[in-house]
């Protein structure tokens, strides 16, 4: 089964434009992220996709891969599809360019959803992990998802889910990591179907998915990596990176 991994490295990101090519410590964080993501030995090629020649220079001036983007994209999913259009590829895993601390761990257990799936049940497979702290429930910046009994996603917003309109009861709260696999077929056809007022009102492009008709499998994890979504994410991330490179 060959696998791939793609990094859509988009540069005029709207909430911190530029964001991929900050330094933390050493190296940009699209650098962190393509090198972490190489060093774990999960894929075949790993592959950043980028609209932006400061970024296409940066991956390629440290021997890394880099295609430049043909067409303008909303979605990174949109992005890596252009690429693999025309590349035999299984199984193709989306690591978002602002996440420096992806780790080999997480990638494997999306990659777990995969595993022993002789009928090819799973088209999707994300990432989540039980949160607990009340100013992360809120936060508008981290996405919930809400699952089934079988561990599919129901619904993903930026929104508080489930609503505690029941104050005797104690719901679990899971946190939507950004990183996604999919069988290429699936992600082929995410391209052909026209973004609802749903994904545009909640900019999730995974709803688009949801409202197909096709499931989302949510792998849990132990650990939430720091994504940079904001200026103060990344003074974050700069306490953080010592002790992450030294691991």
């Amino acid at each position: 089964m060959k696998t791939m991994a793609f990094i859509p490295a988009r540069y005029a990101a709207t909430r911190f434009p530029g964001k991929l090519m900050q330094m933390l410590g050493d190296k940009t964080i699209i650098r962190h992220t393509y090198e972490n993501t190489k060093a774990t030995l999960l894929f075949d090629e790993v592959i950043v996709i980028t609209d932006s020649e400061i970024i296409f220079n940066e991956i390629i001036h440290y021997g890394g891969y880099a295609i430049m983007s043909k067409r303008p994209h909303e979605s990174g999913s949109d992005r890596i599809a252009e690429a693999v259009a025309d590349i035999e590829v299984d199984i193709v895993v989306n690591v978002q360019g602002d996440e420096p601390f992806v780790k080999k761990e997480l990638l494997e257990d999306l990659l777990s959803a995969f595993k022993n799936d002789f009928s090819e049940d799973t088209k999707v497979a994300s990432l989540m992990y039980q949160i607990t702290d009340e100013e992360a429930i809120i936060n508008p910046n981290h996405v919930k998802v809400v699952v089934d009994q079988n561990r599919n996603a129901l619904l993903f917003s930026r929104s508080v889910i489930p609503f505690p309109r029941n104050k005797n009861l104690t719901p679990v709260y899971y946190k939507h990591i950004g990183i996604y696999a999919f069988r290429k077929n699936a992600l082929m056809n995410f391209t052909a179907w026209t973004p609802s007022v749903l994904e545009e009102t909640e900019k999730l492009e995974q709803l688009r998915y949801l409202e197909n008709g096709i499931k989302i499998k949510m792998v849990q994890t132990d650990e939430s990596p720091i994504s940079i979504d904001t200026p103060e994410d990344l003074e974050t991330a700069k306490k953080l990176i010592l002790d992450f490179e030294k691991r």
